[in-house]
């Protein structure tokens, strides 16, 4: 460890007397309450250049300097009160701020800059700084002073006694609080399959127990090694945090040079935006251009940061489930969003536990045994987008954990005594087949063949089915598209001389995808649209209109969640076209998308009927009323006869339009649920009777 020189302690005191004076007398005042000053770097730079360069190039040495001038001006101020407070720097330059997958031994020693996302995070423990050591034969007392750079346990050599075995005093000894974390690259840095990298970070005092996985923070610190547990040449690298700053920010600071916002301002005010827009979200995958334009508008996300009277947080992200035959693209679609969307994160559903997708507390090795909070995918994707492949191959147990992320867009953990908090605002783009692999066309009711239950599908705003339908027209148009797809990269897979760009311009999207990610990025961060009174009065119309219509029918065709869903879409409108107003052009697209999703899954086929109960509760309005006719019935024919008679029940539920067939699955349901029971074949009973 460098050696502190009188002339550097002499320097800081100058530098905290012009710049800090305030400051230290108020943390004197404060301390031991309040352990730390925060010191500015570009203050320090502006000050003393070559001090500022030594302070990167040998912390430790100028650290402890300015630790002693700060406790040396202190003194003044607190009197006899001891006062020893750490110096935490923020603001470092540019060139130390470096990526987690660019530090090399080239920085060991030496003060740098990370930012991450935490992902896994151990208790809170008392770490050693100075031991207090008795002989366990002639009980002389030796005090240690522990050496932070091996990270081992130094005791006193051979003792005058000539032995060496000691006891440390626990009591006597010197204690302060430590904890270990694991940062990791944040997602919006990585392209393709690239594997994000990971870094421990030890943290002291003050620093501990101040952040949770899920936290998008900035560490500065010495990048220092670990001692291997055996003997040899490779050791491992950690960061000795001197500061710890949480960013509120969700998405990374993109660079935008003066073309790029000239260029995003050109594109905001191009007439046929939306067309480009969709026309770029997975150019390769013919059609679905519904799809595509919801999809658009979950990108850009409603209006972040909107708190009711009562202190409810209102959900900006939009969620949707696409649910489709095999082939149709849905796969393709969700890898490309997941490489569009500015912070995006794909996972499978198969290969997905719940402790995977939300957060968890476990035992393993990174704490040397204690328990580690770990963030899970949602909680990593937070402030972005989340897609899951196979959403239905999970696991009930599984899917049932996204719940509270996806409505409070919190996850809540509490397992081995740890409790805690996460955020997942994240917004979810599932994809998923039918109950049987693909749809029935046989089959009008769509809803019944969806393998999601109701719970967890009443979650997502909008919901796609995406049917294989047999078309000519279509088919040929489709089969062209991705003839001409292959035809093109295969020209340039093969380096074949030959001018080709006027076929990819058909099939080229309209804007470059950096340019896109750029124009998203910057909408969510500077746009915050608020609904004008014609987008406002657009949507309560169409809310109420169905829920007058459903009034009439007895059915139930929308719901107050779907009315905040509407909201989100024409925020969303809004900010792709960079308008703080919602405008009656928003209102008219997110009403339009919704009745698309409504006529596809929340429409009766026996009655024609809007019926948003197909997808709340998993079944419809009219079924449900004939599950309780028949219920009724067999109480009726009970109550007469001690027992009700298959023969006796068809006989009534057929005056009230219930087929024979039907009759037969509404009396499994209902036994099923544990309402009637079966004494013997033919026989049937209400559950009270038993």
């Amino acid at each position: 460890m460098e050696t502190v020189t009188i002339p550097l302690v002499s320097k800081f005191e100058e530098f905290f007397t012009s710049h800090y004076k305030n400051a230290i007398e108020k943390l004197a005042e404060q301390y031991p309450k309040n352990k730390a000053l925060i010191v500015d770097y570009k203050l320090l730079e502006a000050y003393d250049i070559e001090l500022a360069d030594e302070l990167i190039d040998k912390p430790y040495a100028i650290i402890q300097a300015a630790r002693d001038a700060v406790s040396t001006l202190g003194v003044l101020t607190s009197g006899e009160k001891e006062f020893n407070p750490y110096i935490r720097f923020e603001n470092l330059p540019t060139d130390s701020n470096v990526f987690i997958r660019d530090v090399t031994s080239d920085f060991l020693g030496k003060l740098v800059a990370l930012d991450g996302v935490i992902t896994r995070a151990v208790d809170t423990k008392p770490k050693l700084t100075v031991g207090v050591f008795e002989c366990n034969h002639c009980g002389k007392i030796y005090q240690m002073k522990q050496d932070d750079q091996t990270g081992g346990l130094s005791e006193p050599g051979i003792c005058a006694c000539e032995r060496r075995t000691y006891t440390l005093l626990t009591g006597q000894s010197t204690f302060i609080d430590s904890q270990k974390i694991e940062i990791q690259e944040p997602l919006e840095l990585l392209r393709g399959g690239e594997q994000s990298k990971k870094i421990s970070i030890w943290l002291e005092e003050d620093l501990t127990n101040r952040v949770v996985p899920g936290d998008r923070i900035q560490i500065i610190g010495i990048l220092r090694l670990h001692p291997p547990k055996f003997k040899r040449s490779v050791y491992d690298i950690y960061i000795d945090a001197n500061n710890l700053i949480r960013l509120e920010k969700e998405f990374e600071e993109i660079d935008l040079d003066s073309k790029d916002l000239q260029d995003i301002k050109e594109l905001s005010n191009d007439p046929k935006l939306f067309d480009k827009i969709i026309g770029s979200i997975a150019p390769s995958i013919y059609g679905h251009q519904e799809i595509k334009e919801a999809i658009a508008l979950q990108l850009f996300g409603g209006t972040p940061g909107k708190v009711k009277a009562d202190g409810m947080k209102i959900r900006p992200d939009t969620h949707i489930l696409l649910i489709g035959d095999p082939g149709t693209g849905k796969s393709q679609i969700l890898m490309y969003v997941k490489n569009l969307a500015p912070k995006g994160l794909y996972v499978s559903g198969k290969s997905t536990s719940a402790a995977g997708l939300t957060a968890t507390a476990e035992k393993d090795d990174f704490g040397e045994g204690g328990w580690t909070l770990k963030a899970g995918a949602l909680v990593l994707a937070a402030g972005g987008m989340a897609m899951i492949d196979e959403f239905d191959k999970m696991d009930e147990e599984d899917r049932s954990a996204m719940h509270e992320a996806m409505e409070a867009q919190e996850i809540h953990v509490a397992k081995a005594g740890i409790i805690a908090t996460f955020k997942a605002n994240a917004a979810i783009l599932a994809g998923a087949n039918p109950k049987y692999g693909r749809f029935d066309i046989t089959e009008e009711n769509l809803a019944d063949q969806f393998n999601i239950p109701p719970t967890i599908m009443s979650r997502f705003d909008l919901i796609f089915p995406v049917r294989d339908v047999i078309d000519q027209k279509k088919d040929m148009e489709m089969a062209d598209h991705i003839l001409l797809s292959h035809f093109t990269a295969g020209v340039r897979a093969a380096k074949q001389n030959r001018d080709i760009s006027e076929l990819e311009m058909r099939i080229r999207p309209p804007i470059d995808p950096n340019l896109l990610r750029k124009y998203i990025a910057y909408a969510r961060k500077t746009v915050k649209p608020v609904l004008s009174e014609e987008a406002s009065n657009k949507v309560k119309e169409f809310y109420l209109e169905l829920r007058h219509i459903g009034e009439k029918q007895g059915t139930v065709p929308i719901t107050p969640r779907y009315l905040e869903g509407l909201v989100r879409l024409s925020e969303a409108s809004a900010k792709a076209r960079l308008s703080n107003t919602v405008e009656l052009v928003d209102a008219d697209r997110s009403v339009r998308l919704m009745k698309y999703c409504l006529k596809e899954v929340g429409i009766d086929p026996e009655t024609g009927r809007f019926d948003i109960d197909r997808v709340m509760t998993g079944q419809s309005k009219s079924r449900t009323d004939k599950i309780r006719a028949v219920l009724r019935i067999v109480k009726k024919l009970t109550s007469q006869f001690e027992e009700a008679r298959h023969e006796a029940i068809l006989e009534e539920a057929s005056g009230q339009g219930i087929k024979p067939d039907e009759l037969d699955d509404l009396l499994t349901q209902l036994k099923r649920n544990g309402d009637i029971y079966s004494p013997k074949y033919g026989i049937f009973k209400p559950a009270e009777e038993r």
